[in-house]
Formats: C-alpha cells, sequence, structure tokens
C-alpha cells in the first residue's frame, strides 16, 4: 500500500512536532504549514490525503481554508480532520457544514488523533464516485460526478456535506434513516457528531430545494426520508 501523505497545518510549534512525530510513528509522510496561506498553496502543489488542521490560525484561518478547498474542484475532496481548541457546538456545526471530516479538540490524545486519522482514511462503507448514478427524482436531478443539483433545470448550490446527505437519502426514496444511519454514511462509523448538526444539514437542504424542500420528511422520534415518487 502506498504510504499516504499527510499536511498538519497548525502555527503553535510544539503541536505541530508532536503530531508530526506521531503521525510519522503510524508510517505516514507528513508535511507542515504553520499558516493558512501556506497551507493552500501546498495542497495545491502536492499530493495530499490528508489534512489536519487548526482553527486558530493568523491570518487565514482554518474555516477559511476548509471553505476554500472545498470550493475548489481540485481539492474538494481532501478529507480534512480539525484539531482545535474551539470546542463549541457552533463550531463543530460550522467545520461540518464546510465539509469537514472530523472534528478534535485540545487537548487531545496523539492515538486518538491517529486512530481518526486511520478511520477517516479507510473508504467508508458508502461514498459518493464518479461512477455512482444520476438521480432524477420530485423534479430534481442529482449529478455525482459533477456534484451537481438541478431543481426544475435551475443549478442550486449546497455545500459538501449537504450535497453528500441529499444523495444518501434519495438512492432510498422511501427508506427511513435514524440521524446516525445518515453520519455513519456520509463521514464513516461513530462520527462524535450530535443529532443537532444532522439537522442543521436538513434544514439548509430544505431551504435550499425551496418548494421540493418537502420532498425530505421528518419521521419524528426516528429520524428523515426522502419520499418516494408520487408521495
Amino acid at each position: 500500500m502506498a504510504q499516504k501523505h499527510i499536511l498538519v497545518v497548525d502555527d503553535e510549534k510544539d503541536i505541530l512536532e508532536l503530531v508530526r512525530y506521531n503521525l510519522v510513528r503510524e508510517g505516514y509522510k507528513v508535511v507542515c504549514a504553520a499558516t493558512g496561506e501556506e497551507a493552500l498553496k501546498k495542497a495545491a502543489s502536492e499530493a495530499i490525503d490528508l489534512m489536519v488542521l487548526d482553527l486558530m490560525l493568523p491570518g487565514i484561518n482554518g474555516l477559511e481554508v476548509t471553505h476554500k478547498l472545498k470550493g475548489d474542484p481540485k481539492t474538494q475532496n481532501l478529507p480534512i480532520v480539525m484539531l482545535t481548541a474551539k470546542g463549541e457546538e457552533a463550531d463543530v456545526v460550522s467545520g461540518l457544514e464546510l465539509g469537514a471530516d472530523d472534528y478534535i479538540t485540545k487537548p487531545f490524545s496523539p492515538r486518538v488523533l491517529a486512530a481518526r486519522v486511520r478511520a477517516v482514511l479507510r473508504r467508508s462503507k458508502w461514498e459518493v464516485t464518479e461512477d455512482s448514478p444520476v438521480l432524477e427524482l420530485h423534479g430534481l436531478v442529482i449529478h455525482p460526478g459533477r456534484r451537481s443539483v438541478l431543481v426544475e433545470g435551475s443549478p442550486i448550490k449546497l455545500t459538501f456535506t449537504e450535497f453528500q446527505v441529499l444523495y444518501f437519502m434519495a438512492r432510498r426514496p422511501g427508506w427511513v434513516f435514524t440521524r446516525s444511519q445518515i453520519v455513519d454514511a456520509v463521514r464513516g462509523d461513530n462520527y462524535p457528531v450530535t443529532d443537532r448538526s444532522v439537522d442543521v444539514q436538513i434544514v439548509g437542504l430544505r431551504k435550499k430545494l425551496g418548494n421540493y424542500g418537502d420532498s425530505i420528511e421528518t419521521v419524528r422520534g426516528v429520524g428523515y426520508r426522502f419520499k418516494e415518487e408520487g408521495d
């Protein structure tokens, strides 16, 4: 198996060295950056398999870095593990909405960090690929290869996570999914996230889908489902 290439971004030298040392011990090739600007340059110029990203950076902060990476077709699928002292739920939700794959708060265990990195690098049980089928339901056209959604022929802009959630549910119209099942499917097993984070994604989706937002139904006490044709 090819050696995985990880970019670690943190402006604290001690943290940077701690993370680098432990990931190298796990067999990864590790490069480091101390600023958001430097991180973006390295992500664009090097073959990076995963980024460990601090949020509180000088200049361009971690959320801005994530936004830029997810908005660039060349880096939009780069897995990101956020490592930060900002642990409030609002920060977690913001990171998830932008497309972060995991979120670890400081202080942290290097062993836990290594385990999370391994989990993110493993292929999840389900994921959207260029070969995934185009879906046409309820006036929506969901194209996985282009990561685009058309509503009655007009494109709408979704975040990375919103698209993942929509495509996952639309693949099985009529099936009811719990919040945990949705999280496990789009982020991998045992992702540490609150129920509210899933609800935030659903609210965002319904709003952006406009008149078609009611295609996503709440099943009280269970979770959500995407309506079947004719419902």
